[in-house]
């Protein structure tokens, strides 16, 4: 392939063990007709009982230490374990990847504990702010990312008809879906192969309003800081809107079946007709990417674009606050693809590994990623140029043993061993089938392109929309974009894999349906012979190989994993490359538009689960202290207040991309 290639919401809190125990037992008294009358089984709290003892049980599975331990040491044991495995649950591209353990352990008990870190907080930094004569002034819209947007199903058939209006993506009630009814759960969140859309018999659809990601699941916030401290500066649903979307779907797509992106724009437009505002686009993680693709799409010509023509941008935005943007895409999507893994699931202990593969295989995992066109956006995007090759890579640290440039290293392969960003989408696309192959083709790029000409070219093909390499900033005089985001926590860059057992594959030939091309070429039938889909076991099954350590190594690699700088999830050369580098030249910039970067170091809160104030985690920044007031500032008015900040090397790093000449003769 070239580089061109691409929430059953329960409605109670658990109720305290000995409550339930009290009833368990007095329920001994009552008739049988009785209980035949009521289904004891179909109890929610008896439910979260059982669900509490489970999720206890699985919170000392995936504990390390001893199982005997001293009195008052549980509470901070437990805190650790839980610690040690939130960001599965919550990682922008793995959250599947250990679903049910983690929110099983978080949704039992946040009721029934008086942890800071599942309280609300309070509206400190929107009260600091109105006490310094601050305001609202321009229109706010919040576009999040994919573990902030909310799915429910609004399938009718008897199979899909129990989850209606039900959240399959966030809240509690996915993990009970998950519980009682995966395979069905399963078919729901996939889409169909060939069109990327809903599979049959199955409707989701993203939820709406601020419930749609203020919070994950009962206790876990995740807009929510932003939103209590913007309405104190008199911000309400008048001025202020969240566009969630099925993010599982290419964004094309999203047009073509949600019309979301013709919603975006008569919301915006609606601001500017009514208030007279323009807006400020606040995104998040992937939503970062569905902004990049509007920005190109509003003012494109075509059945399916905006046709909002070259100065709808400059009129309607005032500026752009890209939050933990996955501008150059996230390396973890490579493994999640490949074998459903990443560093949260490979680095539980082997208990835990066996319940997460009982309860939901690598294979289910992996097979559902591959339905999620929309998955693809995270694809990184630039190649050996951005991602370094076999020698080097350009955030590899000083002394460097090791190069971050290998992205697959593999272990017991017949073939090259350490495959670099351009192999690994060779060998990945080997593992899997047509449909995601063809998917990739036709929504997606992920090259880099420096012709001034081809770029221009590239306003009307939405496959490039994704991929700031291949497309450049709107014209316009006025925008402003911001680039706010977390360093300093280790984030996963690379693998190293192991192949295990060969097995039969489910990828089909085109069988029957297979047709003779050719130019001036009459086909002849009877010289045709059907391709009969092999049963033999081809197809190598591979797993990241945790037994890889290498801690005295720079970069470091542990479970196998290699690490580089970053959020937690997304690398800084992703987060950083296009503020700091890219859209500072004239050829992906050529209006000159400001882009300020301002960095947030991750000094989390040992007390606090969620980091404190000071955190700057890929998801927990979005309460921020620091993040809140650069948002209160932009969004009020006084973007000078918001300055330029970078306390990682990403400015080192950027002078080791090898540029094209034509990329490096003229900068902003």
């Amino acid at each position: 392939m070239a580089q061109s290639t691409q929430k059953l919401e329960t409605e109670q809190e658990a109720a305290p063990t000995s409550t339930l125990q009290r009833r368990t037992s007095s329920s001994s008294t009552l008739k049988s007709d009785a209980l035949k009358e009521q289904g004891i089984f179909s109890r929610r709290r008896l439910f979260f009982f059982f669900g509490g003892l489970f999720g206890a049980f699985l919170g000392w599975l995936f504990t390390e230490g001893s199982p005997s331990l001293p009195d008052g040491t549980f509470l901070s044991d437990f805190d650790q374990t839980f610690a040690n495995v939130k960001e599965a649950m919550l990682s922008e591209s793995s959250i599947i990847s250990s679903l049910l353990p983690q929110l099983n352990i978080s949704d039992v008990l946040a009721s029934a504990t008086t942890k800071s870190w599942l309280k609300n907080r309070d509206f400190t930094v929107g009260r600091q702010a109105l006490a310094k004569g601050q305001r609202k002034k321009h229109a706010v819209l919040l576009i999040p990312g994919i573990i902030s947007s909310g799915l429910e199903s609004w399938g009718t058939s008897e199979e899909h008809a129990p989850f209606f209006r039900s959240r399959i993506w966030g809240t509690a009630a996915m993990i009970k879906a998950v519980m009682t009814r995966k395979e069905a759960w399963l078919k729901a969140m996939s889409l169909d192969l060939e069109t990327g859309l809903d599979a049959e018999g199955v409707k989701v659809r993203a939820a709406q309003g601020f419930d749609a990601a203020a919070y994950f699941v009962q206790g876990y916030w995740l807009w929510q800081k932003i939103i209590e401290n913007l309405a104190v500066l008199g911000y309400d649903p008048l001025d202020m809107s969240l566009l969630s979307y099925d993010w599982r779907l290419a964004p094309l797509n999203l047009e073509v079946r949600d019309r979301y992106f013709s919603r975006m724009k008569m919301t915006i437009e609606h601001s500017k007709r009514i208030d007279g505002k323009k807006t400020v686009l606040v995104s998040h993680s992937m939503g970062g990417s569905i902004v990049l693709f509007f920005l190109k799409w509003v003012e494109a010509t075509g059945p399916l674009f905006g046709n909002g023509g070259p100065n709808w941008v400059d009129e309607h935005i005032e500026s752009i606050a890209n939050i933990a943007g996955t501008l150059l895409g996230v390396p973890k999507t490579l493994a999640a693809l490949l074998s459903g893994e990443m560093r949260d699931t490979v680095e539980l202990n082997p208990a835990g590994v066996y319940i997460l593969e009982k309860l939901f295989s690598r294979r289910e995992r992996a097979g559902m990623f591959r339905s999620w066109a929309g998955s693809a956006a995270l694809w990184p995007k630039g190649g050996e140029v951005i991602w370094g090759d076999s020698s080097s890579a350009p955030d590899d640290p000083v002394n460097a043993t090791l190069t971050a440039g290998n992205v697959y290293n593999l272990r017991h392969s017949e073939e090259k061993s350490n495959l670099t960003m351009s192999d690994a989408y060779q060998f990945l696309l080997q593992q899997t089938p047509t449909t995601f192959q063809k998917m990739l083709e036709s929504n997606f790029s992920f090259g880099i392109e420096t012709d001034p000409e081809r770029l221009i070219e590239n306003n009307q093909d939405f496959r490039k929309w994704t991929n700031p390499l291949e497309i450049q900033l709107p014209h316009s005089k006025n925008l402003k974009i911001f680039c706010l985001y977390g360093v300093g926590k280790p984030t996963e860059r690379g693998y190293w894999y192991k192949g295990e057992q060969f097995e039969s594959d489910e990828i089909e030939t085109d069988g029957p349906q297979a047709k003779c091309k050719g130019v001036g070429i009459e086909c002849d039938k009877k010289n045709q012979t059907a391709i009969v889909p092999m049963s033999f076991p081809l197809s190598r099954q591979w797993m990241v190989d945790n037994e890889v350590n290498l801690e005295h190594e720079n970069p470091k690699v542990k479970s196998g994993v290699t690490f580089s700088d970053g959020d937690g999830t997304v690398s800084v050369l992703s987060l950083g490359t296009m503020c700091v580098d890219g859209w500072k030249k004239k050829i992906y910039n050529p209006s000159g538009i400001p882009v300020l970067t301002h960095e947030i170091e991750h000094r989390p809160a040992s007390f606090d689960m969620r980091g404190g104030s000071t955190t700057a985690d890929h998801i927990d920044i979005l309460g921020s202290a620091e993040l809140n007031e650069a948002i209160i500032n932009i969004v009020s008015g006084r973007e000078d207040l918001v300055t330029e900040q970078i306390v990682s090397d990403i400015k080192e790093y950027v002078k080791r991309i090898k540029w094209a000449a034509e990329a490096s003769t003229q900068t902003i």
